[in-house]
């Protein structure tokens, strides 16, 4: 277990007076299948944060990285019938993956977060036509391709990419800017 994934569960359980394993329980007999249901379930009736519902989702359906016997599945499964946008996630992933040494990978069920000392990047096949780039950058306005994200989600903007030219210097750059804000 990453030390990340530790600290959230230690911080989950000073907040929430209940560890994980209730949390799963919780989250696996609130009449929920998907994954999306569950976390509105657990931010609406338990008043959880975005990003705690998640964990909690993700660790109770056993979707998350972590989980997983074969990460390399997981990315497998998420271009599955998307397979025309994996050259667009393999071109992104050298290129980031140069960044730093510090980056860490985690796949789950479909998406990719990229993580330093907190995410940064999320990379994720939206539809069968176009992959998200997910950047987390505080006090960034979005111009160029870079839009805003509604709060509260797992990031705070994003970019579109549906065609290999949509990734150019100009995505790089705000990927650097959101890696170099999350080493801070």
């Amino acid at each position: 277990m990453d030390p990340a994934e530790i600290t959230m569960i230690e911080n989950l359980q000073k907040l929430t007076g209940k560890s994980l394993d209730e949390w799963k329980k919780i989250a696996l007999n609130c009449g929920f299948q998907k994954h999306g249901e569950i976390i509105t379930h657990l931010k609406e009736t338990y008043e959880l944060g975005h990003g705690y519902a998640n964990f909690i989702a993700h660790k109770a359906r056993g979707s998350d990285a972590g989980s997983a016997d074969d990460k390399s599945q997981l990315i497998d499964n998420q271009y599955k019938g998307k397979e025309n946008l994996r050259p667009f996630y393999e071109t992104l992933m050298a290129e980031i993956l140069q960044l730093g040494s510090d980056i860490e990978v985690a796949p789950k069920n479909a998406s990719v977060s990229l993580r330093r000392k907190k995410q940064f990047c999320l990379l994720e096949p939206k539809t069968k036509t176009r992959l998200e780039v997910g950047l987390n950058m505080k006090g960034v306005t979005a111009s160029g391709k870079l839009e805003t994200c509604p709060p509260g989600g797992m990031c705070t903007h994003k970019i579109r990419v549906e065609k290999a030219e949509d990734i150019d210097m100009e995505v790089f750059e705000w990927i650097r800017t959101a890696y170099g804000q999350a080493g801070v």
